[in-house]
């Protein structure tokens, strides 16, 4: 029982109370006992970890499990973690120990949780999390909770810290009475029950039997947790949470000087706006409007609508604007999208003049039909004509839309492509079918495969991206692996929230899968062979998540580690050495114009990291290296979307002769935690530094020219200051965060990248981080001459960028429902801080001078050379 001075006390007809404002030291809690049945590892857990089988309990030895506790708030931790020790249990879980968190009462907010996980060791460095809990440190009457609590603890999930809690320990269930026995106890303990002794000890001990018997009633879990009471001169208070300016008068107006009074009408429809609308879009208009020409206002009114970003709500004026010059729009294919906006398809006669238009207007552009498929268009007729508008593409510019593609089918109809599973599974085999089809005919036969049997040719967007991969092996590879990531991930977050998965959307992705692969094996000999592929490529990929875990668990130093990997990947007896040689050439899974037939085994490495990823150099078929970087234990799914905007952005650029020598290098996410990444060879900006002083002493080294200015070549200088002024643009519109000297890398070629994109929509743990990571070295490196060279580099691909703004918007606003870590975070702001980079409501002199202004603010910033010093320092100090 903790102790405070009387002067703090405040007297109530209700008790005494003290304000969390004046408990100036830790909050402490006491981990009591687990009560409860554990949970039993599953068939397929076992197989694949048989020591879990020895997890359960054996006669007088327990599992042995320590608890983490911590403070959360927002969603985010403001404590460190505190564990319990480790102990050795015979006959129960009991640890009765005080854990002290690093937070005093007076600092805590009032939605602090108290989130709890158990864990069980399995060996080293294997944590099982066996469940999670969390408790709301302040009740909902602002008191600070006092006394035990029985906790209910969520089997094999982590304790979450966000409000509302995923793992609630408070049961509200009307049918088991520990809940009002709860109440009722604390009612006895705060004195609004009378106390008898004799009544008590006989009550309480009923108490202890109903509640013992309603938990094994529940096969669950029940973790027990004190917190301590306060008290002054041996009485108890109540501490109750304080805000600043809490206890502040307010003055009441007692004559007020506005008057509200409720307009009944108010949610009702106005008649005369509607009548408005009926008479502005009747078809009998339309033979009027369609010579109507806009004059000099109105053309601007409409220049001004047409350059509002795509998630701009228009107004009724502005769409009664757009409707009216239809007829003089249809000649503009930008103008489009905004015109679908300004339609009301609930009403039939104006929906079927839109639909009638929509097949007349000038064709818009694949990119730009990407904006008809987020999840502001519903109907099904624009949802076709943006499909068909992306038929029209080629197979390698869809590439570069397929992650945002798939995320579309969040979006589709699930009614209609779960019924489309169900025809093509009853489809006929194709074993039936001729053998003399021809290969024009290809397309044809996908069709029947994937689309129901109609006369119609409408095809949905799952339809027709189960069609153009069926055609195209590279396609396929891609469209495979990003759509294995998504149901791993919804599976995932089924399993977490104890959800059935039938019926829910997150269905759409696993019955797509189902649809491409029975496509594929319904298929002529191309996708046969095409399935073969995939299914090689997953083998694959498990065999080496296999090996490196079994890696992970071996003991021993990292150099160690290297050894015992090389030996196996060495040994020409090991089966698993000839799981990595192929007499039939893999396409990789990172780039499948690349195909392997073997893996150096004296060139694997492991890192020096927390994850140990693995560099692993793959031989290809003429017999040079494919060299990769492994990842397991790293969502990759956001590396995966930096690098390909970056790669949609150099493409971008050089369609304007703009090329910047940037390294959109190859990263692939094989599922939620795995992944490959394609090997540059180059070094870290603070080793070069460290080693060679200057950037410049390093090209002198690397790249000596007698002729060149500074005694370097001038392509590698030219290389330089260009990737140098692409990377500042391009991080800086992505927003990427956590940029150190360590994560910017340089070629011997003098291209300079960016790696490590774990931060990005304005995301950085560093305080006061730079808009662009541009340093003095950075800057020296290029001389006079070169930085202004630089600055114009910069200006152009700013302006460049800006005049595709919309095509990437639209590709983030695909993106929002997804759950990518920093996009997840905020979904909503998605766009608008992707928008708020690129300052579209500037013209291009005002960008210019904004952006020149950027790169002077951020090389005359002080806090990063302070943070890269640091850095500097940890490495030095770090054994």
């Amino acid at each position: 029982m903790s102790t405070i001075s009387s002067d703090y006390i405040t007297a109530d007809p209700k008790g005494l109370y003290v304000y969390s404002r004046d408990l100036h030291y830790n909050l402490k809690i006491k981990i009591g006992t687990l009560d409860g049945s554990l949970p039993t590892p599953s068939i397929d857990e076992i197989l694949e970890k048989p020591l879990r089988r020895f997890s359960e309990t054996d006669g007088n030895m327990l599992l042995e499990i320590f608890i983490s506790c911590q403070l959360f708030s927002g969603g985010k931790p403001i404590s460190m973690e505190a564990r319990t020790r480790y102990k050795a249990f015979h006959q129960r879980f009991s640890w009765n120990e005080w854990l002290y968190l690093s937070m005093h009462i007076s600092d805590l907010p009032r939605d602090t949780l108290l989130v709890c996980t158990l864990y069980s060791v399995n060996g080293p460095y294997d944590l099982l999390p066996l469940g999670g809990t969390s408790i709301s440190v302040f009740g909902n009457n602002g008191k600070m909770r006092c006394g035990p609590h029985d906790l209910y603890v969520w089997p094999m999930v982590r304790g979450d810290g966000v409000v509302p809690s995923a793992t609630p320990g408070k049961v509200v269930d009307d049918n088991f009475q520990m809940n009002r026995l709860a109440k009722l106890v604390k009612r006895h303990r705060s004195g609004r029950i009378r106390s008898v002794d004799w009544l008590d000890r006989l009550t309480f001990r009923e108490v202890e039997m109903i509640n013992e018997r309603e938990k094994r009633e529940m096969s669950a879990m029940f973790l027990m947790v004190d917190f301590p009471p306060i008290s002054v001169d041996d009485r108890e208070v109540t501490v109750v949470f304080y805000e600043d300016e809490a206890d502040k008068r307010v003055e009441c107006v007692v004559a007020p000087s506005i008057v509200k009074v409720l307009d009944g009408e108010l949610d009702k429809p106005n008649v005369v706006e509607r009548k408005h609308h009926i008479l502005t879009r009747n078809v009998r208009s339309g033979a009027a409007d369609r010579e109507l020409k806009p004059n000099s206002n109105a053309r601007n009114q409409l220049n001004a609508i047409l350059a509002y970003p795509p998630d701009q709500t228009l107004t009724s004026e502005e769409q009664d604007l757009l409707w009216r010059y239809r007829f003089h729009l249809s000649q503009d294919k930008h103008a489009l999208t905004k015109f679908i906006t300004c339609v009301n398809w609930g009403i039939p006669t104006e929906k079927q003049q839109a639909e009638k238009l929509v097949l007349q207007w000038q064709p818009i552009d694949p990119g730009a039909a990407l904006e008809l498929l987020t999840s502001r268009f519903t109907n099904p007729f624009i949802r076709q004509y943006a499909v068909d508008r992306l038929a029209t593409t080629t197979d390698d510019e869809l590439l570069l839309y397929l992650l945002q593609l798939i995320q579309a089918l969040r979006y589709e109809d699930a009614t209609e492509i779960r019924a489309a599973l169900i025809r093509v599974s009853n489809a006929p085999s194709s074993h039936a079918r001729k053998e003399s089809v021809s290969r024009s005919s290809l397309s044809e036969k996908v069709s029947d495969l994937v689309q129901p049997t109609s006369v119609t040719t409408k095809r949905d967007l799952a339809t027709f991206l189960i069609e153009r991969s069926c055609q195209n092996p590279k396609l396929a590879n891609y469209f495979y692996w990003f759509l294995k990531a998504e149901c791993e991930k919804n599976k995932q977050t089924a399993e977490n929230n104890k959800l059935a998965q039938d019926g829910l959307p997150m269905d759409t992705f696993l019955i797509v899968m189902k649809r491409f692969s029975n496509a594929l094996s319904q298929g002529d000999d191309l996708h046969k062979s095409t399935r073969m592929m995939l299914s090689r490529q997953l083998v694959f990929v498990d065999r080496i998540m296999k090996l490196l875990k079994e890696i992970a668990r071996e003991s021993g130093t990292r150099k160690r580690k290297i050894e015992r990997l090389q030996g196996l990947l060495g040994n020409p007896d090991s089966e698993l050495a000839k799981c990595f040689s192929y007499a039939d050439p893999l396409p990789h899974p990172l780039d499948a114009d690349v195909r392997i037939v073997g893996l150096r085994a004296d060139n694997a490495w492991l890192f020096k990291s927390a994850q140990m990823p693995a560099k692993l150099t793959f031989v290809r078929e003429d017999g040079t290296d494919y060299v990769t970087i492994f990842k397991l234990g790293d969502d990759l799914r956001q590396d995966q979307l930096v690098l390909q905007i970056i790669s949609l952005m150099d493409k971008l650029l050089r369609q304007e002769n703009l090329d910047l020598k940037l390294t959109p290098y190859r990263v692939i996410a094989t599922g939620t935690d795995n992944g490959f990444v394609q090997f540059i060879d180059s070094t870290p900006l603070a080793e070069i530094l460290a080693t060679e002083g200057t950037i410049q002493n390093f090209f002198r080294k690397v790249a000596p020219s007698k002729t060149g200015a500074n005694g370097i070549a001038g392509e590698v200088m030219e290389n330089y200051v260009k990737s140098c002024a692409g990377y500042c643009v391009v991080t800086y519109l992505l927003g990427v965060g956590d940029r150190h000297l360590e994560n910017l890398l340089l070629t011997k070629q003098g291209y300079l990248f960016h790696i490590d994109f774990g931060y990005i929509l304005g995301r950085d743990p560093k305080p006061m981080p730079p808009a662009m990571k541009l340093n003095k070295e950075m800057v020296e490196a290029m001389g006079e001459d070169n930085f202004r060279i630089f600055c114009v580099q910069c200006y152009s691909a700013f302006l460049s960028l800006r005049r595709s703004a919309n095509l990437i918007l639209n590709l983030f606003s695909l993106m929002v429902d997804s759950s990518i870590a920093d996009i997840a975070l905020e979904p909503d702001k998605t766009v608008k801080k992707i928008q708020d980079k690129f300052r579209l409501d500037l013209n291009d002199e005002e960008a210019v001078l904004y952006l020149q202004n950027l790169i002077d603010v951020s090389l005359t910033a002080i806090m990063p050379a302070v943070v890269d010093t640091f850095r500097k320092f940890v490495q030095w100090v770090r054994p």
